[in-house]
């Protein structure tokens, strides 16, 4: 049985918004998966709350005074690798995704997501997932240069099979996906088989499981 199972997740948000932060707050305390037990109004507070309240999860915004998401999420994984943060901004773009993750946060949500997808998210987390909102994967997908994607978002996965995946779990067949990509339906196959193999999945159900939730396609 896992820990979510047993008790709910213990969350501290930080977000310098106070009315969307209590907010957000009363909608996720709803959830019996979830427990509130802080929160902040800036990166300083964030981070001496979760030294103090030793939350499960830290639900970080991205720009905040004093200090931002980026540092309190480097400072809070730091003093505690036991302590998850995932970060909540309205930003789906730019070299910030990527700071965040290398900072430590083992996801990113943006502030848009319905309540239950980000109590959804914080379950993932808490199970050693990394979660990213759809807008969000597809943003990181865009920045890469590389052939492939970095190990830790997509377990290996290269940006062609990322690609083949995506459309896959939209309910297209081989023989569309080749069309659509302008490659050969043996081709298709070879990268799904390759997909599979890498991700330890035997059928196209697991498939779009997995790709839900990565966040490759929207649900």
């Amino acid at each position: 049985m896992t820990m979510t199972a047993t008790r709910p997740v213990r969350v501290l948000i930080a977000d310098d918004q106070t009315l969307f932060r209590t907010g957000l707050a009363h909608l996720l305390g709803e959830d019996p998966r979830v427990e509130i037990v802080g929160q902040a109004g800036d990166g300083v507070e964030a981070t001496k709350l979760a030294a103090t309240l030793k939350p499960d999860v830290v639900l970080m915004d991205l720009k905040m005074p004093n200090m931002d998401g980026i540092e309190a999420t480097r400072q809070i994984v730091e003093a505690d690798p036991s302590i998850k943060v995932m970060l909540l901004s309205t930003f789906d773009a730019d070299n910030h995704v990527i700071q965040a993750l290398k900072a430590g946060a083992g996801g990113y949500v943006l502030k848009d997501s319905r309540a239950e997808a980000v109590v959804s998210s914080i379950v993932a987390i808490m199970s050693g997932e990394r979660v990213m909102a759809g807008a969000v994967a597809n943003r990181v997908l865009e920045m890469l240069t590389g052939a492939t994607t970095p190990k830790q978002f997509y377990d290996g996965l290269t940006a062609r099979e990322i690609e083949i995946l995506r459309l896959l779990a939209t309910g297209m067949a081989n023989k569309q996906i080749a069309f659509r990509l302008k490659i050969s339906e043996k081709t298709v196959r070879n990268h799904v088989s390759n997909t599979y193999e890498k991700l330890g999945i035997y059928d196209r159900a697991q498939a779009v499981l997995y790709a839900v939730r990565k966040g490759l396609v929207e649900v």
